[in-house]
């Protein structure tokens, strides 16, 4: 249990981030309430508009009164309807006034209060005691000021709740109820029961009730609002299948295999609420000024009270110095300035597929100053195609390539559904392999008949001193040609070559362009032969490669730069990734990728897209630009109104400024955290053309 420093409510984070998975809620932080609940959105905006509905009329009726005086006892009815817009409007600021000095934490609720208080105060015993007080009213700033708060803080919520949006409407769009395949049946049964293995169905026009394998069916399956990708995409036996995606004109047999909050849509919803609730270093700062400023504004206005009093001013103008300076400090633009751009950068990430993971991704990513990206499945679409089979003397095609779908199976490596699609293509029964292993880096082995099988990579045959004996030119041939290529091995003797294309996925030129706009340099690093990455590298205008490069040896060259204080981005697919984006300053995980890279990496992308890269980044810089910015506008607004709150004004426009002071005051700080609000919505545009 830890207490806020700036609102000084008591918040359990660790609880609340539980809260958020299982009973799919999740606590934001809040200049004036800090954690609020994400369950009950349209409550929170329902009560501030009803507030602001009696707010502002009855403030205006409050200010006409205070400049016309209509009729003799319009101190009365100011005084009835003041009353009404302190205790009910703005029974929250004295609510948080009350938990901050219980749990002994200053807030800026606790200005709010002793102002406005203050003012109303003094007014009301001016109506109640007439005969001992200077008739002097100020209703009007107790009043005004209330109200300019409360629409500062509607507009915070607005922009909130508007940044949420579409995470509330892509939860909308997923299905109650599932069609689950039992006993040779169909039965209907809400999604909260499905689990790990189910099989059920999906009619064509209908929603995916969660995340699958497709095992019987052909459709095109429209995933946008997971991926924003706007094309439907062709779905058959062995793809997977998101929850909430929309299903084309097929019948499909879905296995499922992940349920409730395992599901993707339900980590969209938790890292984006992780990365919301995060208290980044940036944040931390801003609460330990706000917990500073507060005290020490109290202090100020007390002493210019006095000061002026003990000048001869009168008690009514020194009050009115203590309500101005209280008012006009009030830092609600310290308590939104991170909350506010963070909420908008991290939607607007969501919107385009990107995740920043855990409590400082976001701030890592404005950092990087160059990005080491693997080639397969990064760079290039990540479908490769087995485009040619070439067996050693007196190997059957056919057996070698058996062999190969017998070794891959069950792997997720591209390269392995290559194969494999290549011998279903052929009607090929995969030879039937035991003891399977994989070798991260450098290929998968087995065991057939007490043999020992297994598929080396190009870079890992040539160190391990595998003798390719006549197939040395093919190699190179494959080589020359751009191609990537394994071999087959059966007890250390080579059975054939595999060689492998895969094209460049659309968009990475114009990222890697947008990447070196923004002062990031892109570096490919990865295990395939010199030939074939340079001719990616060439077609992408990346000038430094590492070709032939073993996972220990990414390792070493991201230690490298960073010992040379660069900061390292690193992006990667596989499970051969995985050390990489852990040692990495941050990791970007491709979405296609494995589940090992993606809890590797500190920012995921759910489309298998490389201009995630650079938006991501692009995004990071931005918003953390934005927290600074909005930082040093708060504090550049005290420093310049401070003075003129205590009275620096004076000489030139007399003791009179001080009765306008209050609610100019307010409306500077309603104006200062509305401008903070803007300057973060800026943000909903940041893209790569931009």
């Amino acid at each position: 249990m830890a207490t806020d420093p700036v609102c000084g409510m008591f918040v359990d984070e660790r609880t609340a981030e539980l809260t958020l998975v299982r009973e799919n809620r999740t606590y934001y932080f809040c200049a004036t309430s800090c954690f609020e609940e994400f369950s009950a959105p349209e409550r929170q905006l329902a009560r501030l508009r009803r507030s602001l509905a009696v707010g502002w009329p009855l403030s205006i009726v409050i200010v006409v009164l205070s400049y016309t005086y209509p009729f003799p006892s319009w101190p009365w009815v100011a005084f009835g309807l003041a009353t009404v817009v302190q205790f009910y409007p703005g029974l929250r600021f004295l609510r948080g006034t009350y938990d901050a000095l219980r749990s002994r934490v200053w807030n800026m609720d606790i200005l709010i209060a002793v102002g406005t208080t203050v003012a109303y105060g003094y007014s009301a015993a001016v109506v109640l005691l007439p005969s001992s007080l200077s008739h002097a009213y100020f209703f009007d700033a107790s009043a005004l000021i209330v109200t300019l708060i409360l629409t500062g803080n509607y507009l915070e919520h607005l922009t909130r709740e508007r940044a949420r949006g579409s995470l509330r409407e892509l939860k909308a769009l997923l299905p109650t109820t599932a069609h689950v395949i039992r006993e040779g049946g169909t039965i209907e049964v809400p999604v909260s029961e499905l689990q790990v293995g189910d099989r059920f169905l999906v009619r064509p026009g209908a929603r995916f009730p969660t995340d699958g394998r497709i095992e019987d069916g052909r459709s095109t399956v429209n995933e946008a609002i997971l991926t924003g990708e706007s094309l439907p995409v062709a779905k058959k036996p062995g793809d997977p299948a998101m929850a909430g995606a929309f299903n084309g004109e097929g019948l499909l047999t879905v296995r499922a295999t992940k349920v409730g909050a395992d599901t993707l849509l339900a980590q969209i919803g938790q890292l984006v609420a992780e990365a919301e609730t995060s208290r980044v270093p940036l944040q931390k700062l801003a609460d330990r000024i706000a917990a500073r400023f507060v005290p020490l504004v109290l202090l100020l206005a007390g002493a210019a009270a006095v000061g002026w009093f003990l000048g001869g001013v009168g008690f009514t103008v020194a009050l009115l110095v203590f309500v101005s300076v209280a008012i006009t400090a009030c830092p609600c633009a310290f308590g939104i300035a991170t909350p506010a751009a963070i909420v908008v950068g991290t939607g607007r990430a969501a919107e385009e597929g990107i995740l920043f993971k855990g409590r400082d991704s976001l701030e890592r990513a404005s950092r990087i100053d160059v990005v080491l990206t693997d080639k397969t499945g990064t760079l290039t679409r990540g479908e490769p195609t087995l485009t040619d089979l070439l067996p050693s003397s007196g190997i059957d095609p056919e057996r070698l390539l058996r062999v190969a779908a017998g070794l891959e199976t069950g792997s997720e490596h591209p390269l392995a559904r290559a194969v494999r699609e290549a011998a279903s293509a052929r009607h090929l029964a995969p030879e039937s392999v035991r003891s399977i292993e994989a070798l991260p880096g450098r290929g998968i082995r087995g065991e057939a008949e007490g043999r020992q099988l297994s598929i080396l990579h190009g870079a890992a045959a040539r160190e391990s001193g595998v003798g390719l004996g006549d197939l040395i030119e093919r190699a190179e041939t494959l080589e020359s040609a751009g191609k990537t290529w394994s071999v087959v091995t059966q007890e250390g003797r080579p059975l054939g070559l595999l060689g492998f294309s895969d094209e460049v996925a659309p968009g990475v030129a114009a990222a890697i362009a947008a990447l070196a706009q923004d002062g990031i340099s892109t570096v490919m690093v990865t295990g395939d032969g010199e030939v074939a990455a340079n001719r990616v590298a060439e077609q992408v205008r990346i000038s430094e490669v590492h070709a032939r490069v073993s996972p220990q040896g990414k390792l070493a060259l991201i230690r490298d730069l960073q010992a040379q204080g660069r900061r390292v981005a690193y992006v990667g697919d596989g499970i051969n990734d995985a050390p990489s984006l852990a040692a990495a300053d941050l990791g970007i995980a491709i979405g296609a990728g494995t589940d090992v890279a993606k809890e590797s990496g500190g920012v995921i992308l759910v489309r298998s897209d490389f201009r995630g890269v650079a938006l991501a980044l692009r995004i990071g810089r931005r918003t953390v630009g934005k927290v600074r910015g909005n930082l040093a506008w708060a504090l550049g607004y005290n420093a310049v109104l401070l003075p003129m709150a205590a009275g620096a004004l004076v000489p030139l426009f007399g003791l009179g400024i001080f009765n306008v002071l209050p609610i100019t005051g307010a409306l500077a700080m309603a104006l200062s955290s509305t401008s903070v609000v803007l300057n973060s919505l800026s943000l909903r545009w940041v893209a790569l053309a931009g």
